[in-house]
């Protein structure tokens, strides 16, 4: 059902129900959870790639099912399990790449949402079609217009049409389209791009960005005095300014 991969600082989730379009069902998210939670112990793991098996969905959001078996608890119950397996995504100290391989709809989008860059298959498509099925776009969907805006996020949840990978990419949605057999290939070199960089510098970076997200201006310029503070106690500056003057690549071991 979920595949977890590690080659060195690397880590691959894979959702595998290819033959059900990934889509989610209360098994699913809890072992989509207990994946990142898993690999969040990893301490030589820095990057998470998740993607999904086929070539037709990344995630077909959620099954419909599901909702039929619903009551008020259950539907309160169930969305607050999508949302940990988001939270699990977004508090990782790691960087999460979305490898998106086909649709990604409804909670799928909102996993998407949750992860720090997204490269995105060609064949892709997008959208939040809750609405057409009686329900609101809620938890991660929240992200939304911080990512693209107001406008375009209002226009996708309003609506629940699915926008392909290219116009994704016009609005921000995802960072890059790549052909579809260079997904993978693409999503690697860019996971061994960020590998690069300094390994503490990169937690706090992602720290300050989900603080970005939710504190007030001023707040968020404190919150970075203190991680360009933390950086230096570590090794990591020292190392990275003398690799720079000596035009060498930094050793962060």
């Amino acid at each position: 059902m979920v595949l977890v991969q590690q080659e060195g600082q690397i880590a691959t989730i894979t959702i595998n129900q290819p033959e059900k379009l990934n889509i989610l069902t209360r098994e699913l998210i809890t072992h989509l959870t207990e994946a990142f939670r898993t690999i969040e112990k990893e301490k030589e793991v820095r990057v998470i790639v998740l993607t999904a098996a086929g070539d037709r969905a990344f995630v077909g959001g959620v099954d419909v099912h599901v909702f039929a078996d619903l009551d008020a608890t259950g539907a309160k119950d169930f969305i607050t399990d999508l949302h940990r397996c988001c939270l699990a995504i977004r508090e990782s100290d790691k960087i999460v790449i979305a490898a998106i391989n086909g649709h990604a709809l409804g909670g799928g989008l909102e996993i998407v949402a949750s992860c720090d860059l997204r490269v995105a298959s060609e064949n892709a498509g997008f959208g939040m079609p809750e609405v057409k099925v009686g329900l609101p776009s809620v938890i991660e969907a929240a992200y939304l217009p911080r990512l693209i805006g107001l406008g375009r996020a209002a226009e996708l949840i309003y609506i629940g049409d699915t926008i392909g990978a290219q116009e994704a990419q016009r609005i921000g949605l995802v960072n890059r389209v790549v052909p579809h057999d260079q997904l993978q290939q693409a999503t690697l070199d860019l996971a061994r791009k960020i590998l690069e960089n300094g390994p503490t510098a990169m937690k706090l970076q992602k720290k300050l960005v989900r603080q970005w997200m939710n504190l007030p201006l001023d707040d968020s310029i404190e919150a970075g005095i203190t991680a360009f503070r933390d950086c230096f106690e570590t090794a990591e500056p020292c190392e990275g300014a003398m690799a720079f003057l000596k035009k060498r690549k930094p050793s962060w071991e």
